[in-house]
């Protein structure tokens, strides 16, 4: 339960950070089989784009959802759908986690396909 709960206090932290800045926030969450991205308006109030290793699309092109080339996947999806919306700067929410494995690699993906944090 500690791990938990300083996961959660280090993305509620950052979170405060990144409101003080008014623009989207790119928010990640991961769990053992499956990697989620969400774009988050700069008020909170609206998700303006998202992708997931749920959709077919994705999960089709992967043996397993909860690994490194899933994550780089939903990067490249989350940023095309930005892209769509004129989104380009955001600024990135890992939720507490590291910046290792499956969020860098979805982070990398993000960027090397066009969004800017």
């Amino acid at each position: 339960m500690k791990k938990k709960l300083s996961r959660i206090i280090r993305a509620t932290r950052t979170r405060k950070r990144i409101r003080s800045l008014e623009i989207e926030r790119l928010v990640v969450y991961r769990t053992s089989k499956h990697v989620y991205a969400q774009i988050i308006s700069s008020d909170c109030s609206n998700v303006l784009a998202s992708a997931s290793t749920l959709e077919k699309k994705i999960s089709n092109k992967v043996n397993f959802t909860g690994n490194k080339k899933a994550a780089l996947l939903v990067g490249k999806k989350i940023a095309e759908r930005a892209l769509k919306k004129n989104i380009k700067k955001i600024a990135f929410d890992r939720s507490g986690f590291k910046y290792h494995g499956r969020i860098k690699e979805l982070a990398e993906s993000a960027r090397k396909f066009g969004l800017n944090f």
